[in-house]
Order: C-alpha cells, then structure tokens, then sequence
C-alpha cells in the first residue's frame, strides 16, 4: 500500500475549511437576527451601541457576520433587543410567527391589524425610504437620502454604515410589519370562532390592507429585491415564502373541508398573492376608495378566485 504524506495534511485541511464555513454561516445568521430584532424596535445602529457601550462600527460588523460575538455581547445584545440570546443565536424568524414577535407598532386595541400609526423608525431610515420610491435605491445616492431625511450625510452615516444597510433594514421592516399584522387577523379568526373560510378571507384582508396602508414599504419590497446582497435576498425571499405558504395552508383547509373545489392550490395563491401585492402600485389615499374598502373588495375577489361562494362569508 502506497503512503501518502500530505493526505493527513489535506483532511484537516479539509476539516478546518468545514468548521470556519459553519463558523461563518453562524456569524451571518446571528447578525441577520440582530438586524432583524433592531430594525423591529425601531433602534438605529447607533442608538443599539450606545445601548451596549461599544461603537457603531462594532454593530454594523455584528450585523454583516464579520465579527465573533462573545457570550457577554450576545447577553447584552439580548437585553438591549428584549429577546433571549437563543433567539439571536437561531438566526432571524423565517416562520411568520417568529418574525412578528418583535414586530414594531402594536397598538393596544384588540384586534389591532387594522391600525397602521406612524411607524417608529429614525430620520435616515425615513429619508431613504422617500429616496428609494422617487428615484429607486441605484438612483438615490446618500447626498439625496440626507436631503429626503434633512439631514446632512456624516448624519445619515452617524445611523448607518452603508446605503446596502439602510434597504436591509427597509426590508426588514417591512416583513416584520407584515407579518404580525396576518399572525393577528388568524387569530383574530380563532378567537372568533370563523370557518375555514372566513378565516381565509381574513388573512387576504389583513395581507391587501397592509399593501394599501404601507405603499412605500410595499413598493420597495417588490421593486428593490434584486438590489440585496445575495444572502439578505434569500433571507427575505424565504419569509416571502413563508407569507405565499400560509395562503397555500388557508386555501388547502378550505378544499379539505369542502368549502371551495379542488384546484391548483399554488397557483391560486401565487394569484392571490400577486394581485394583493400590485395594489401599492395603483392605489392613492386620495382616490375614490378607502383602504378597508379595497381590503374587503379584494378579499371577495380571492374567495371567488378559489371557487368558493362569496354568500357565505
């Protein structure tokens, strides 16, 4: 049997190139949930490390995985975010409900979906939320966020390291807006007894009403996905997923229970989905119809679209 000298040498070779990927894929998924849970409380960069004591620089190379997290800074992160160290650590909330759970404006009312305040968010994260539905995120350099935000730009920079952060945390907002408002319409649903199909109906209502009250958010999110770095894209696509999925469940529950006829249930809700999504597109505030009223139109629309009696409802 021949030797081979550098075989030990290229297995642990091997072995080290395997655990600094896992190392790095844990370092991305802890600062993605970082980001996730600052921009959920309406926290700028700086306000998260003035929270912590160390700088803004430090956050910001938390929150794009360059940097190891010590088990003291994941506990003070924790704290400072009101979520526990095994939240971050897991990674950012792929599942609607893990999303929502730091989700920012909940207003005491009970069924509190329908209630679109002023959201919390800082002047630079605002400004380039202007720039961006004006001009596009490749078109609005951080001179034109800063003047959306007045601010100067060493203030827009003061909040944010980059304008690649400004549309992650724009991103994030708005899944996070999102999907707490539908986590609350299906319970809404259970609390008040609703058939499948009502609670189906619900759901679209919650999703077309968010479309409707947050256009700009809404805008971003279906114009600027292609301008994320890779990984933040995936990461958003797959809580996008998540959203299709839950309209795919809703209308599979109604099929089950006879309610609508078999059918393409991906289909119908890639429909349904699409046809929610475009209204940031075409509806102003101050056109003929309200927002609810479009929300409550297009939630007919969709039971119709599964086949389903409108009557019943």
């Amino acid at each position: 049997m021949s030797s081979d000298p550098g075989g030990q040498g290229r297995r642990r070779s091997d072995i080290l190139n395997v655990v600094g990927h896992r190392e790095d894929a844990e370092r991305q998924l802890l600062g993605a949930a970082v980001r996730q849970a600052r921009t959920a409380r309406g926290l700028s960069v700086r306000r998260l490390a003035e929270a912590i004591d160390v700088s803004a620089a430090t956050i910001c190379a938390v929150e794009q995985g360059r940097t190891r997290v010590d088990a003291d800074r994941l506990h003070a992160l924790a704290a400072a975010l009101e979520v526990r160290p095994r939240d971050l650590l897991a990674g950012p909330g792929l599942e609607v409900g893990a999303v929502a759970r730091n989700a920012p404006e909940r207003p005491p009312a009970r069924y509190s979906w329908r209630h679109f305040a002023e959201l919390p968010i800082d002047p630079a994260l605002a400004g380039a939320i202007s720039a961006f539905v004006v001009y596009g995120y490749h078109g609005a350099g951080i001179r034109v966020i800063a003047q959306h935000a007045g601010l100067s730009v060493t203030g827009v920079y003061h909040h944010y390291a980059s304008k690649e952060l400004l549309l992650i945390s724009i991103l994030d907002l708005t899944m996070s807006d999102l999907v707490w408002r539908l986590d609350a319409a299906a319970r809404e649903a259970r609390e008040r007894q609703l058939d499948p199909l009502s609670r189906f109906a619900l759901v679209v209502e919650a999703l077309a009403l968010f479309h409707a009250c947050r256009r700009d958010l809404a805008f971003i999110g279906a114009s600027e996905m292609r301008s994320l770095p890779p990984a933040e894209r995936r990461r958003i696509a797959r809580i996008r997923v998540d959203v299709q999925r839950r309209l795919e469940a809703e209308i599979t529950t109604c099929v089950h229970r006879d309610l609508a006829p078999a059918q393409d249930v991906a289909a119908a809700g890639r429909a349904i989905s699409t046809m929610c999504t475009s209204i940031c597109q075409w509806f102003r505030p101050a056109g003929p119809l309200t927002p609810e009223a479009v929300a409550r139109d297009y939630s007919r629309y969709a039971v119709g679209l599964i086949g389903a009696s409108v009557a019943s409802l």
